[in-house]
């Protein structure tokens, strides 16, 4: 059985064979195990069982001093941050779309490696990323304090600009969708560590029909949807779900139940992530690592569960708790 049928039988609510896994890492903790493999490609060894293709945020233009302009046209400076960056200045300074142009969607640059690495891991579950798909492609445009005061003070212009943004990621996707791929994941922090950052009604009102539009293209398309959204936003499985979610990412056990959420949801959502990135892997001991990877994997051996880190592994994460994490998931 390939790792693409793996995954499927996951995300079809089917107890797979094994409990798979797909880990995600930042640069630093790359450089870590790049240096421990003695490889240049580290998800070799990895062995994951997801193939990333796109271009996720979108960063292309190296402007110089650790800065880098992504395709919206908002510039990131990773002089601390070196995976994203921190946003710089206001594309949008003010709450309008006038004037402002919207980059190529499918331009080819998007797509230009994307046979090459499926034929590099055909065996993989092939996920296409559109990364700060839709919030958070808002706020850096517009500015996070800016666009909190959008909500309710410019309600008619953030409509404009969630809705101009899903028509973007969904011609994305369509075009995407053209390859043999099987899923769009798209990116959108939405939580905190307790609760939502712009609350439950706000989030129906102006997000969820957007969501909705574009959760509904690909499962119209017959692919599967995946999703990122950091923080405790558990209350909007339901909402999610009925919008045609398939598996949600990062399933963080610092703000969740992730046991007792496993358990509920078992059958109509999966779960992406779960091994706590807080607190066990970088403060914790090789056998603390152990002991909740071997819990994550007993209890997503029914289904419903890909294990990972609950975030990508930062670089103050000790070699040896990677290392422990990765040897326990490969030898089932």
């Amino acid at each position: 059985m390939t790792k693409r049928e793996v995954i499927r039988m996951v995300l079809d609510g089917e107890r797979p064979p094994y409990v798979p896994w797909s880990m995600g890492l930042t640069l630093e903790a790359k450089a870590k195990l790049r240096e421990h493999y003695g490889c240049d490609d580290i998800e070799v060894p990895l062995d994951n069982h997801l193939v990333k293709l796109g271009q996720d945020i979108g960063f292309f233009d190296t402007l110089g001093d650790d800065r880098y302009r992504d395709v919206f046209g908002v510039t990131w400076d990773r002089t601390i941050d070196k995976d994203i960056g921190n946003v710089e200045g206001q594309v949008l300074s003010r709450p309008t779309l006038d004037g402002y142009e919207f980059p190529n969607p499918v331009a080819e640059r998007f797509f230009k490696d994307m046979e090459e690495r499926i034929d590099r891991f055909p065996d993989r579950f092939r996920v296409f990323q559109i990364g700060f798909s839709l919030y958070e492609r808002a706020w850096t445009l517009r500015g996070m304090e800016a666009l909190m005061m959008d909500f309710l003070e410019h309600p008619v212009f953030m409509h404009e600009l969630l809705a101009a943004i899903a028509d973007y990621n969904i011609a994305q996707a369509r075009k995407a969708m053209e390859y043999d791929i099987d899923a769009v994941y798209f990116g959108d922090d939405w939580g905190q560590q307790h609760g939502l950052q712009m609350g439950p009604r706000l989030w129906r009102e102006f997000i969820y029909p957007q969501i909705k539009r574009m959760y509904g293209a690909v499962r119209e398309a017959g692919k599967y949807v995946m999703i990122h959204s950091c923080g405790d936003v558990d209350e909007l499985f339901d909402d999610l779900i009925a919008a045609g979610l398939n598996c949600f990412n990062p399933f963080q056990p610092e703000v969740m139940d992730v046991e007792r959420l496993l358990a509920q949801y078992r059958g109509r959502l999966a779960f992406h992530g779960g091994i706590s990135t807080q607190r066990t892997l970088p403060f914790g001991t090789v056998d603390d690592v152990r002991a909740e990877t071997r819990r994550m994997m007993a209890r997503g051996a029914e289904g419903g569960y890909i294990l990972a880190p609950a975030h990508d592994v930062e670089g103050d994460v000790p070699l040896e708790n990677m290392l422990a994490m990765i040897e326990e998931v490969q030898g089932q």
